[in-house]
């Protein structure tokens, strides 16, 4: 078959294409099937089950109109085909059962490295709708789809609606626990010898606590905006400052930053950079920049995590003025910040851990 500019395709090869297509124009359900999931709090039902559970065992316990209960198998049919659930048999029964995998672990709501508030967030319609406005941003002069289609910036808006504010904070404190928790156990070398950190950024202060308890002689200090530290308690090792880190970020050992700087443009990155800086010793006495986040690699084999870097590169464009860099763009902020050399160590999945010292 040929295309009106001359192209041949056989008909498998047109097939596909076409089949390609339509994976992309329908790869939001399966956004929408886990974030439904979530809400019918399936994962948590299966865990506290404690074991496979049949279809029949959830259908009575799922608070559905049970008129329903055949869509409830075509949700598990998705969510098992996206490797969210596996199917198991199980003994003395005709039934097969689901089971969880160690995604849908991470999807459990009392545990500690839970996803899920993360999860619920990023498909939250606040953050969702400014994707159907940014063919229109491209033909405008909005600065980003979410003012086109909320009328304000992210950061304005986040402090003006305590439900944004809330469900916001709430998913980066998960991800924060998720992160630390591999920092203190697998990067201590990077904390070791170091008296005070300002945690730039730090929201309610979840990376500041698991670090200063995991090293009790390094006192913290969690920078943040005054309606987000806003009647937060801190303790001995502990201590919140609502500010503003274009303006000035106290002074420490070291300061900590994760997924802050893909939130901002270049220009705006050089200039928390130079704060940065500002706020630390030199070198010889232990002065640097701990920096959590994406350093796209396209040549990397990994198709999932390239994509998912790539996805976080489109979400920062969607709704910030950021972008997610390659370790090229990253070395010429540092150098254009005034910083003379950085440390790489790929050690967080989708994200890395950068050392950057003056």
């Amino acid at each position: 078959m040929a295309f009106p500019n001359g192209v041949l395709l056989s008909s498998h090869e047109l097939l596909d294409a076409q089949a390609h297509v339509w994976n992309h124009i329908f790869n939001f359900i399966n956004s929408m099937s886990l974030k439904c999931a979530l809400q019918l709090s399936i994962p948590d039902i299966i865990h506290k089950h404690g074991k496979p559970i049949t279809f029949s065992q959830l259908i009575d316990i799922l608070s559905i109109n049970k008129l329903k209960s055949p869509s409830i198998y075509r949700l598990m049919r998705i969510l098992t085909h996206s490797k969210f659930f596996v199917k198991v048999k199980i003994a003395g029964s005709v039934e097969e059962g689901y089971w969880l995998t160690p995604a849908s672990r991470l999807l459990l709501r009392n545990d500690p490295l839970s996803v899920a508030p993360f999860a619920l967030a990023m498909l939250d319609p606040i953050l969702v709708d400014p994707w159907h406005d940014v063919s229109e941003w491209f033909q405008n002069d909005s600065p980003t789809p979410f003012v086109n289609t909320h009328g304000r910036a992210f950061w304005e808006l986040a402090g003006d609606e305590p439900r944004m504010n809330q469900f916001f904070n709430e998913g980066m404190a998960s991800d924060a626990r998720l992160v630390s928790g591999v920092l203190v156990r697998d990067c201590k070398n990077v904390f070791e010898g170091l008296k005070s950190m300002v945690d730039v950024g730090g929201g309610t202060g979840t990376v500041a606590k698991i670090i200063g308890d995991a090293f009790p002689g390094l006192k913290c200090v969690v920078l943040d905006l005054p309606h987000v530290v806003d009647g937060l308690e801190g303790s001995e090792n502990l201590t919140f400052v609502g500010g503003d880190m274009f303006e000035s970020i106290p002074s420490a050992d070291s300061v900590f930053m994760k997924w802050i700087l893909h939130d901002w443009s270049d220009e705006e990155c050089v200039k928390i950079l130079k704060n940065c800086k500002e706020a630390i010793p030199n070198k010889e006495n232990g002065g640097k920049v701990i920096i959590v986040d994406i350093i796209v690699n396209d040549e990397k084999e990994d198709h999932e995590i390239v994509e998912t870097q790539l996805f976080y590169d489109m979400l920062m464009m969607t709704l910030l003025t950021g972008r997610e860099r390659t370790e090229k763009e990253w070395a010429k902020l540092f150098s254009d910040s005034g910083f003379t050399s950085y440390k790489i160590t790929h050690i967080l999945g989708v994200r890395s851990l950068i050392q950057v010292f003056p």
